[in-house]
């Protein structure tokens, strides 16, 4: 769950102060919806999403937004989309909910986990409103969780940056030091070993989900430090424009990003959110929501990997994807035992299959990985 997506920082959000209540509206842009009581009369239900970036940003962000159109294309004059971008975490989550509520939405997507405070004030306050968090840890009668098995296509992606590397060496620009991200740098070190034996993934923290300017300085960072090849964990694709300076391969994270660099890309995990919100939009509007906690994974298609780019030999790609049909078939789960921590220790004992409770309050690291899991 994006502990999950963690506490996004208040200042990872450069245009915060201005673009608070920032938005554009349902899809004719203008965010003038009418202060109608949601779900009363025969009119379009009226669905919000809260971003903490812009819905531009080539990554997390973007793809949510995405989901949001998706809504809109299966549901038509049914519903009245409305999203609110640059969204800082902290206290002003609450006035912009306050505002989508007035303004007459019935179900309200918050997609950052620092906005859950807020969201779990604004469920209480608001009962007959229906409330969902991606990456969340809390539930309420009028309040769901989503998200889903990023680790699992993560690991995949770590095939593809192993199989790239001639050293051995690869990079990571890592957002938080959380248990979200931990495990996804955990499943794509796993991966790069599987293809590259001896493997190891150096990490540089950024304390940010969408800086480009941070992200692109971190990514040098890296390149300095002798890196063959970068990952991320970010929103933006600024780790791409370092390694593309550098003609260095690069998997990206969140979204099909491989249009920034094409010569560079390798692939990357990405989210396909349209039919979970799809479902729980028409769920609000026909009376059958009710809360859940939804996990979306390969075979649903909730997780998917990127498009190969065209430096992914037909060896690699054959080998991702036959790990891929493991995972669908359940026959694999790269956290089962044996596994090893950065101090050489046994954490998982052979045979022993980490569950879902465990990776998502993952602190360590796995042998191979470079860096801090405490971002110190």
């Amino acid at each position: 769950m994006r502990m999950l997506r963690g506490t996004r920082s208040i200042g990872a959000v450069m245009l915060a102060g201005v673009l608070i209540l920032g938005a554009c509206g349902s899809s004719s842009e203008d965010d003038s919806s009418s202060g109608t009581t949601s779900g009363s009369g025969d009119g379009p239900i009226k669905a919000a999403w809260i971003y903490v970036g812009s819905k531009t940003d080539g990554g997390w962000s973007e793809a949510h937004d995405e989901g949001r159109q998706a809504v809109e294309e299966e549901m038509g004059d049914a519903v009245e989309t409305t999203y609110k971008e640059n969204v800082p975490e902290g206290p002003q989550v609450a006035q912009v909910i306050d505002q989508l509520v007035a303004d007459g939405n019935k179900i309200i997507f918050a997609t950052s986990f620092g906005f859950q405070d807020a969201v779990v004030a604004s469920a209480e306050k608001y009962p007959d409103v229906y409330f969902e968090m991606a990456t969340g840890s809390e539930q309420r009668d009028n309040m769901g969780l989503y998200y889903g098995a990023g680790d699992d296509t993560n690991y995949l992606t770590g095939m593809a940056a192993g199989a790239a590397s001639k050293t051995g060496k690869i990079g990571f620009v890592a957002p938080f030091p959380i248990p979200e991200v931990i495990r996804l740098i955990n499943a794509y070190t796993l991966g790069a070993q599987a293809t590259h034996p001896g493997a190891t993934v150096q990490v540089v923290w950024t304390n940010t989900w969408f800086n480009p300017e941070d992200e692109k300085k971190a990514a040098e960072s890296l390149i300095a430090a002798g890196v063959d090849v970068l990952g991320q964990g970010q929103d933006s694709p600024a780790t791409g424009d370092a390694a593309k300076a550098k003609n260095l391969p690069w998997t990206g994270y969140d979204h099909d990003q491989q249009s920034y660099a094409p010569d560079i890309w390798l692939t990357a995990t990405t989210y396909n959110w349209g039919p979970y919100y799809i479902s729980r939009v028409k769920a609000a509007a026909d009376g059958t929501w009710k809360t859940d906690n939804y996990w979306g994974d390969l075979n649903d298609g909730f997780v998917a990997l990127a498009p190969f780019g065209k430096s992914v030999s037909a060896e690699t790609q054959a080998a991702i994807k036959e790990k891929e049909e493991a995972y669908k078939d359940g026959s694999f789960y790269h956290f089962t035992g044996p596994l090893k921590d950065q101090s050489g220790a046994v954490k998982v004992p052979e045979g022993t299959k980490l569950e879902l409770k465990d990776i998502l309050v993952m602190d360590w690291f796995v042998d191979g990985v470079i860096g801090s899991p405490t971002g110190s």
